[in-house]
């Protein structure tokens, strides 16, 4: 059975229900069977993933952006017997489109049908906290802060909340732990990814792959003011590696200590305090419609 989450705020709006309606035209000409389960405040998507991933045989359909994604997968109760399916209608989307989904709710209805699942990892901190695109600290937190307080929904407030970031950044203190190693960073951002990019496109994690069993750590030090032009630039194309300043690696696990007794940290975009950030890839666990 299909069961699908939308928020009632894509139901409002005249762009997004047409889409909805092109996905659901694609299900009906399937004749697939189907329930819609509207939603009309936070946590209620994770609440209803909860109850019906207690029963097998269920496709968790997710109707919006990495917002719904991470609300959906910490609802996640059987995760072998339960698969999920994406339709994106968010405004970053960058799961979706790291993750090769069509943008287009029509052709990621038919990549449903068509399709089988096929298993995909996600990332869990040690406070039960799931992820399945990034988690970070540093100036990603203030990026989605600076972009949250607007009204926007298009994807480039993210792309402007990062310059403005850029030129007013502090810097951040924190170790990091991984793969035995235990290293001091002061610099900008520490955060890792199972999917590629974060904030509406930025590749954070250009050669991260969903399926791989592995986390992509990133991690950038200090950064003269007249060097942060070039490091954007090489940012936004994908080569991080190209950042003298950056530290980009594979690995299992990895632990972030910060020594600011009060800090934020994203996990897809939601914004969490004072939780501890020590992750761990979840291995090819979550069944996923994808190409």
């Amino acid at each position: 059975m299909f069961h699908i989450i939308i928020n009632e705020k894509y139901l409002k709006n005249k762009k997004g229900l047409k889409k909805f309606n092109g996905a659901l035209k694609v299900f009906d000409n399937a004749n697939i069977k189907y329930e819609i389960h509207e939603t009309v405040r936070k946590g209620q998507a994770g609440e209803i993933t909860r109850q019906l991933t207690q029963e097998k045989g269920n496709t968790i359909i997710a109707v919006g952006g990495d917002g719904t994604l991470h609300d959906i997968l910490n609802g996640f109760n059987d995760f072998e017997n339960n698969s999920l399916g994406i339709i994106p209608l968010g405004t970053g989307n960058d799961f979706a489109e790291g993750a090769g989904i069509p943008l287009n709710a029509k052709k990621a209805a038919e990549l449903i049908v068509s399709g089988n699942p096929r298993p995909v990892d996600y990332i869990e901190t040690s406070s039960g906290l799931r992820s399945l695109n990034s988690v970070g600290m540093g100036i990603d937190v203030d990026v989605l802060k600076r972009a949250y307080v607007g009204k926007s929904n298009r994807k480039s407030k993210y792309l402007h909340s990062l310059i403005v970031c850029l030129l007013k950044f502090k810097s951040y203190k924190y170790t990091v732990k991984y793969d035995g190693k235990e290293e001091y960073h002061e610099g900008l951002i520490g955060a890792v990814g199972n999917g590629r990019q974060f904030g509406g496109g930025i590749k954070m994690f250009p050669d991260a792959k969903i399926n791989d069993g592995y986390l992509d750590l990133f991690v950038i030090d200090y950064l003269s003011r007249f060097k942060i032009l070039g490091a954007f630039i090489k940012l936004m194309l994908g080569k991080v590696n190209k950042i003298k300043q950056a530290t980009a690696v594979r690995t299992k696990t990895v632990q972030f200590v910060p020594y600011a007794e009060g800090y934020t940290i994203q996990a897809d975009g939601e914004l969490y305090d004072n939780v501890p950030l020590e992750a761990r890839v979840s291995d090819n666990k979550l069944l996923l419609y994808y190409k």
